[in-house]
């Protein structure tokens, strides 16, 4: 089956991440679900228009219990991964739809910053249970190894070299 590669860089969690363990063929998996929002400008002067594009993506295994633990509601990160066709037919009628996988996820906020939203959300949630133990941030990762989050692909690559 054939698969698109689809990226959305410099977009923000619409809310937090949803993790569930299903079952997998090694046993119990971390499956999550969270809509990032990115947005594309076009246009200027007083032709400037803006539209808001909003993903549901689906993470699998230890990116996904990360993502939990370390993003919240408004964190900043570059996605990438493949999409791919979901039809099925249902009472004789084709049903089309579309499934988002994230292959890779780059957190772009700084330390600070994910402090401060983690306590700005620690503070709002205060009734409700955790959904797991908060880790020192220190410890958080920093999207794909070798790489900070606010290197680019080019850099990483030319530092390689």
């Amino acid at each position: 089956m054939a698969f698109v590669r689809v990226e959305q860089r410099n977009a923000r969690l619409a809310s937090v991440v949803k993790v569930e363990f299903v079952r997998g063929r090694d046993g119990e998996v971390a499956k999550g679900t969270v809509t990032i929002i990115s947005n594309t400008r076009r246009g200027s002067g007083d032709d400037k228009s803006e539209e808001a594009t909003a993903i549901q993506w689906t993470l699998w295994g230890k990116q996904a219990e990360n993502a939990a633990e370390y993003l919240g509601k408004g964190s900043r990160v570059n996605v990438v991964g493949r999409l791919r066709n979901n039809n099925y037919d249902k009472d004789g009628s084709t049903v089309y739809g579309f499934q988002f996988t994230c292959e890779e996820l780059d957190y772009l906020d700084s330390k600070a910053d994910a402090d401060v939203r983690r306590t700005r959300q620690d503070a709002s949630d205060d009734d409700a249970p955790k959904a797991s133990p908060q880790r020192a941030s220190e410890d958080a990762p920093r999207g794909r190894k070798g790489r900070s989050a606010g290197q680019s692909r080019s850099a990483s690559a030319s530092a390689a070299n």
